[in-house]
């Protein structure tokens, strides 16, 4: 499939630059411990993005949720971590409207996806 552009990034410095970098990475294959640039798991994904934007993030979902302050759902913006399951198993990048970048599991791809599932737990502004 031809890669999407992304729509005008809303956000702002690093967050801005997380956020196009994982529009770059849609499409590429899940691998659970890969980090980029040919395959992800979930926190590699963020861990990869975030690191574009000059910010250095631990390669584990759960750390990452220690890894910044923590927000509200109400005050999320893109750019932010969004994290799922108790304990956390599953981390994303909110891109606004709802929606997040996440690579979900084995046997599927970088994907843009709802951020705001049942197993919702917190988000993270690195």
């Amino acid at each position: 499939q031809p890669a999407t552009p992304p729509p005008a990034v809303q956000g702002s410095g690093g967050a801005r630059v997380a956020v196009q970098w994982a529009y770059r990475e849609l499409g590429k294959p899940y691998q659970w411990g890969a980090a980029g640039p040919n395959s992800f798991d979930c926190s590699g994904l963020t861990m990869w993005a975030w690191g574009k934007a000059g910010v250095s993030l631990p390669h584990s979902s759960s750390a990452q949720y220690s890894s910044g302050r923590h927000v509200s759902r109400g005050d999320i913006e893109p750019g932010d971590l969004v994290f799922f399951g108790s304990p956390i198993h599953h981390v994303g990048l909110y891109i606004g409207g709802g929606q997040m970048i996440d690579a979900p599991h084995s046997g599927d791809v970088v994907k843009i996806q709802d951020a705001f599932r049942s197993d919702y737990a917190g988000a993270v502004r690195p």
